[in-house]
């Protein structure tokens, strides 16, 4: 049973190493802008409540989004209720289809056209602009079940869905429902996924699909594996003797062993501690204990006291239900003009504090506000912002307000995605509550409360990542204990595994011997 577990521990600690740069391939919103193309203003010939007619749909939109699609503009409306969807003209019902955003559908911005049914021609047009690869060079497959790139929960069930493989090793998975990528790979990102998070989290396709299987498989032999190298920490603690009591070859010693165990025990000393809460923080990873962990949830839904009030400010930020005419006095066309040459990949009809404007997005990284009433904009007033949560998180106030220009022990990313610049807002409320706000969209981009949320800062990404800003802020400093520590606990499993194996091939080897010899006797 040691042996496996110390084969398990090899296998993780080898796969760490490759999972501190490679991580598994997804898409993410600032993926699609990036690789997304311009809103054409020139092209745009219909107002929104002009394309939202051509559905004829019962109600009204619940939100509305300009981008482009298949190199047209196009208008996606998120759908509210339960209302019928039509096409113009009599035609029969246009389906809804259900995208990142729900129930989503699509009117094109230059004809007024409904997106129906996606052509095989358009999924295969819209991989190639996603991977700036010639359609003609692209090899089409219907993805009818789950492989290795679409196993995640999230992906399983976006059916039906097109893969499309390049010559030069890219595969683009579009969704033939929704018309959106929803998986890409390269050669070298399934390389690296193969090499680490796939062997890490034992994600092979066979096990990953049966969720509850996986989920106890993790959970379980990281339990487990905790145990036995808490045990083995225990034994190696026990018999160190720091006034140097054994001897060895007429020479006082702590250990008692000389060769391939007095080198295990020296490692385990060691990195004994580190193998023990890698294995813990690995099973919290898994949320082994769900009633501790949605504490803060119902807390939240009981209210009083005890409410958070998150989504108060929430609502005060976001404001006003959302309503056309209110962008009836400036078209989206006049609001890309407003903004001049910039390159607008995608435009939002929202709000802040009750007024309607555009936020426009340059790419994952940049925005610009267009006020339906006012001039473009780059951020919001930071002390408004700070004034509006101040009022809505009463009867609690504000005990500190600043703003952070770096990453601090509950905001991070260690890919630099997460927005910076933001403000920091800490409350008065019971959970003690953080908030991290945009200032150029206004949003809440993080959030950290007491309870579970310091459950899983801590016990699982502190211990598990040791993402400590006193250490994450100062890289490669971080790069160089964390692989100094996965090193040192692959050393120990591999001393582990040589000790196991010889004491298995001895202990095989007599009861082989004593299986011959009773053999023998008998005869």
């Amino acid at each position: 049973m040691g042996l496996a577990f110390c084969v398990l521990f090899a296998w993780w600690f080898a796969s760490g190493i490759f999972m501190m740069y490679w991580d598994f391939p997804s898409v993410s919103q600032g993926d699609r802008l990036d690789r997304s193309e311009a809103i054409d203003v020139s092209r745009i010939r219909l107002l929104p409540e002009e394309a939202f007619k051509r559905l004829n749909s019962d109600g009204s939109p619940a939100g509305v989004q300009l981008a482009m699609l298949d190199g047209r503009p196009a208008y996606r409306f998120t759908l509210a209720g339960r209302g019928r969807v039509g096409g113009a003209g009599g035609k029969a019902p246009t389906p809804r289809r259900r995208g990142f955003g729900g129930n989503q559908a699509i009117v094109y911005a230059d004809d007024g056209s409904v997106q129906g049914e996606y052509s095989k021609e358009q999924l295969l047009r819209i991989a190639s602009r996603w991977a700036a690869r010639p359609a003609s060079s692209a090899k089409a497959e219907e993805v009818t079940a789950v492989d290795q790139w679409t196993v995640q929960a999230g992906l399983r069930n976006l059916r039906p869905l097109w893969k499309y493989t390049f010559p030069d090793g890219q595969q683009v998975y579009v969704s033939g429902t929704s018309g959106e990528v929803v998986q890409y790979t390269t050669l070298g990102s399934r390389i690296g996924a193969e090499l680490g998070p796939i062997p890490h989290w034992l994600y092979y396709t066979p096990l990953r699909v049966q969720q509850q299987l996986w989920s106890n498989l993790i959970i379980w032999t990281s339990g487990i594996g905790t145990v036995m190298a808490l045990m083995g920490l225990i034994v190696g603690i026990s018999l160190y003797s720091p006034s140097q009591r054994y001897r060895l070859d007429g020479a006082p010693t702590g250990i008692p062993y000389r060769g391939q165990k007095r080198l295990h025990m020296i490692l385990g000393l060691f990195f004994g501690i580190v193998t023990c809460t890698w294995a813990f923080s690995g099973m919290l990873s898994m949320d082994p204990f769900p009633v501790q962990a949605n504490r803060g949830l119902e807390d939240g839904r009981a209210g009083g006291e005890r409410a958070s009030p998150i989504g108060r400010i929430q609502a005060v930020l976001r404001a006003a239900r959302f309503e056309m005419d209110d962008y009836a006095a400036k078209s989206p066309q006049m609001a890309l003009m407003q903004l001049g040459n910039v390159k607008v990949k995608q435009l939002d009809f929202t709000s802040f504090a009750g007024e309607p404007l555009y936020l426009a997005a340059l790419n994952s990284h940049e925005t610009r506000i267009v006020p339906v009433g006012g001039n473009p904009r780059m951020e919001f007033d930071s002390n408004r912002i700070f004034d509006m949560i101040s009022n809505a998180a009463k009867p609690y106030h504000l005990i500190e307000q600043s703003m952070l220009a770096r990453y601090d022990a509950y905001y991070l990313d260690r890919h630099g995605e997460r927005p910076l610049p933001v403000l920091f807002v800490r409350l008065s409320d019971p959970r003690h509550t953080q908030l991290y706000i945009d200032q150029r969209t206004g949003r809440i981009v993080g959030t950290h409360s007491d309870e579970s949320s310091w459950v899983t800062r801590w016990l699982y990404h502190g211990l598990h990542s040791l993402d400590f800003p006193w250490l994450y802020n100062h890289r490669p400093a971080w790069d160089i204990v964390v692989l100094g520590l996965l090193l040192g606990g692959l050393s120990l499993c591999i001393t582990s595994i040589i000790l196991g194996g010889s004491l298995l091939r001895r202990k095989l080897t007599f009861r082989r011997r004593r299986e011959s010899l009773t053999e023998a006797a008998g005869a």
